[in-house]
């Protein structure tokens, strides 16, 4: 069954976990087709993971619309949800919406994520209104990295804990469709969900919102350079990986591969005639 913004709110009304997990290339996207993922989030994430950025801040429109288009070249019922990365949307309300439609129409999204509480709120009520789904994200917000002081849980103390509440509340009256929580302490975590009617999606933020995200090269050990705290490996993919290029390499040095069964044959009568 294909999802939608209605799926997945009915199952937050249901009790049904939602799965999402990154995605960037149509081949993976292919994979998770396969096992049902619900949602796939091509995420800023790919200046890290996959164009080895330093931070998400210098990733692209063209960077994000590439991927995305790539990933849904590879999925049928899987919804789809793209982020709008740095100054794309902060600038303006009208740069917002432009940028919205692109991610939209060239990259063949079904909604799209921006970071921030009210402040953004006037640039999600703008997209909604051109009928485009939108996903908030509070919390830890990657792109606000230098202003937040580094990669750190947030609110923790009660003012703090409060303008996630009241940020929540924001984006979701400001039309957003669905809320992805990062790096929030379980217990408040959970308060927002049962506070909220929309889907709230954790990633560090405890089994009490509706759904979860990892970043899918983390939960499968491909990326190392960092491992935060609330990831869990499903499998050592990188290390199967690492141990079949080096099969490879020690194959084509000894000679073993290609064998006679990875190459074509030309009749011996043809190949004496050559000159």
């Amino acid at each position: 069954m294909k999802n939608t913004v209605s799926t997945l709110q009915k199952q937050k009304q249901e009790g049904e976990k939602i799965t999402m997990l990154t995605c960037y290339d149509y081949s993976t996207a292919k994979l998770m087709e396969e096992v049902g993922v619900n949602t796939i989030l091509v995420g800023d994430s790919l200046g890290n993971t996959m164009l080895g950025y330093s931070d998400t801040i210098q990733v692209t429109m063209e960077d994000m619309i590439h991927h995305c288009a790539a990933v849904s070249r590879g999925i049928k019922d899987i919804f789809l949800v793209c982020d709008m990365p740095f100054m794309s949307y902060q600038t303006s309300v009208y740069d917002a919406v432009v940028n919205a439609g692109r991610l939209m129409k060239e990259g063949h999204a079904n909604m799209v994520k921006l970071e921030g509480g009210k402040e953004v709120c006037p640039q999600i009520e703008a997209i909604v209104k051109a009928s485009i789904p939108v996903c908030a994200h509070l919390g830890l917000t990657p792109q606000s990295i230098h202003a937040l002081g580094g990669y750190k849980v947030q609110g923790k103390t009660e003012n703090a804990a409060q303008k996630l509440i009241d940020d929540a509340r924001a984006v979701q009256k400001a039309g957003a469709s669905m809320l992805v929580l990062e790096c929030v302490p379980a217990k408040l975590a959970k308060k927002i969900t049962e506070i909220l009617d929309i889907p709230t999606i954790g990633i560090g933020a405890g089994n009490g919102c509706d759904g979860q995200v990892l970043v899918f090269q983390d939960m499968l050990g491909m990326f190392t350079d960092y491992v935060p705290k609330f990831v869990k490996q499903f499998a050592n993919v990188g290390e199967v990986m690492k141990g079949a290029f080096r099969d490879y390499v020690d194959a084509v040095q000894k000679g073993s591969f290609p064998a006679e069964e990875h190459t074509y044959k030309i009749d011996d009568e043809i190949i004496d005639k050559l000159y």
